[in-house]
């Protein structure tokens, strides 16, 4: 699949700030699933590239002089790969598996996740991943505007509500205390007719014998050649595509517009 996307990001400050600084995880890297045949970030400042500890792609954004509003817009075109039932063929990557077993802040399960964890009878099979997946969707409905970017894992499953994160990050607390590895996924999925899509996240769980096996919670099915890979971790807080801090601004007005169009690869 030949996927175009582009993702504008807007911010605008009540008062003027002094300084501001941006981590943007906003580039894909070409990979078993994707390869990417363009892409740019336009941004109004020098932006410095390197790696993160995972291995994505970090830029970073300072802006050391007066300004009451940040523009960044990304543009680009990636050809993905089609996965048989999820599986994603790659290597375990440069963080060792152990890593992908702990809790986080985000992720830590209370005894009401562990109940949903003990759901179904193992994790080690991509039938009842998607399986464990059905169920964290009929417990926690997609419901934009309940939760926050700061929810966790266990207050998305008491609330019953929450987006594509708040699933991410239930899947994730179920497999860790399960001792399954299980990695945070962000990027971009071709929404097609499903009203909630574009900017997604999912989540990669590393099953012995297969490998990792991909699988978006939120739709309860494996992933594929709709989606595009930007960044992994053990959850949101380090692959959150944009974080920063600043000096001064008050309040703040963040607008977001992503689009992703697909079409079949020649």
């Amino acid at each position: 699949m030949y996927l175009t996307i582009r993702h504008d990001t807007s911010y605008r400050y009540e008062a003027t700030v002094h300084y501001s600084i941006q981590q943007l995880r906003l580039t894909p890297a070409s990979g078993a699933s994707q390869v990417v045949r363009r892409w740019s970030i336009d941004a109004p400042g020098k932006l410095d590239a390197t790696f993160d500890a995972y291995g994505n792609v970090l830029h970073t954004l300072v802006i050391n002089k007066p300004h009451s509003e940040i523009r960044l817009h990304v543009a680009g075109e990636v050809d993905t790969i089609a996965l048989i039932d999820g599986h994603l063929p790659d290597a375990v990557g440069p963080i060792p598996l152990e890593h992908f077993t702990c809790s986080t802040r985000l992720t830590e399960a209370d005894a009401a996740v562990r109940e949903l964890a003990e759901s179904v009878p193992s994790l080690t099979s991509s039938a009842n991943l998607i399986a464990l997946s059905e169920q964290i969707v009929q417990r926690v409905k997609y419901n934009p505007g309940i939760t926050e970017v700061t929810s966790t894992a266990a207050q998305a499953l008491e609330l019953g509500n929450g987006v594509c994160q708040d699933h991410a990050h239930l899947m994730l607390a179920c497999c860790r205390a399960r001792g399954i590895p299980a990695r945070y996924v962000s990027g971009y999925i071709e929404p097609g007719e499903v009203t909630h899509g574009a900017s997604h996240a999912w989540v990669d769980v590393w099953v012995e014998g297969k490998g990792w096996i991909s699988i978006d919670v939120t739709h309860a099915a494996f992933a594929s050649e709709l989606y595009c890979r930007l960044a992994v971790a053990r959850d949101y807080e380090a692959a959150a595509p944009v974080r920063g801090r600043r000096i001064g601004g008050l309040e703040e007005q963040l607008k977001v517009s992503v689009t992703v169009s697909g079409q079949q690869s020649q």
